[in-house]
């Protein structure tokens, strides 16, 4: 593994980003580094972490889908949260990413490869409302938005400390 290309962690651990290992994945990682990564590639008018937005589509999904949900974004702790139109542009990313994906599915025992309609519209729902919220300047219409109405409620941002704590605080509920 010495020439394979890493990442190092939050808890010090190094993650392979081409030949994941399931001993590597950590949840605390996990929302680490998901709380302290912007969403849009700060594109917002205040941060607004990756970690909040999983939590937002975890409340939106029935309870049987709420590891899922929450798990859904976990390769951008390692990854990170490349905006669509550049992930488009990388396949290879791509399927290195769903690659990771696999593994933080295996070791948390949740099937991330193959996510339920219900989280992908919730997901949705979250980018409606957080264009909505955060991105006061991005008037244009999207495309995947188009029939798609965000929450009545305004977001108010975490801090990523705050955010962090909710993430493990709901994981741990749900995988007690």
């Amino acid at each position: 593994m010495m020439d394979s290309p890493y990442v190092s962690t939050f808890l010090g651990n190094r993650f392979y980003l081409t030949r994941p290992r399931i001993d590597d994945v950590a949840i605390e990682d996990i929302a680490h580094g998901l709380a302290y990564q912007c969403r849009f590639n700060g594109q917002t008018r205040e941060f607004y972490s990756v970690a909040q937005h999983s939590l937002m589509v975890m409340r939106l999904v029935p309870v049987r889908l709420r590891r899922a949900a929450l798990l859904h974004d976990a390769a951008e702790a390692y990854l990170g949260d490349m905006v669509k139109p550049l992930k488009n542009l990388f396949p290879e990313f791509s399927r290195i990413e769903a690659q990771v994906m696999q593994i933080i599915g295996h070791r948390f025992d949740v099937d991330l490869g193959h996510l339920d309609p219900s989280i992908k519209h919730a997901d949705l729902i979250a980018l409606a409302t957080e264009k909505r919220d955060l991105m006061p300047h991005s008037t244009e219409a999207w495309g995947n938005l188009l029939d798609v109405a965000p929450l009545p409620e305004i977001l108010r941002p975490l801090a990523p400390m705050a955010a962090k704590a909710a993430f493990l605080e709901s994981f741990h509920e749900l995988f007690a």
